[in-house]
């Protein structure tokens, strides 16, 4: 998946979750610098990253992962 996808597809899934990206970076234990590179699709995030997003977001990682479009 493109990582810009994949940060709109987090971030999407962390205000759905009614998290700010502050109180999300907090949570996680990264900085919101990180988070934000992540989100807009500037740096593309480490298999553990990753897995503390969806551990924290409660989906599966294949979920974040997984476009809708065919």
């Amino acid at each position: 998946m493109e990582v810009h996808r994949l940060g709109n597809r987090i971030r999407a899934y962390r205000k759905l979750k009614g998290y700010t990206q502050q109180e999300f970076a907090e949570k996680m234990g990264v900085s919101v610098a990180l988070l934000g590179s992540v989100e807009r699709g500037i740096k593309e995030p480490t298999e553990g990253l990753l897995q503390r997003i969806g551990d924290l977001l409660g989906i599966d990682v294949k979920e974040l992962l997984t476009s809708q479009e065919n």
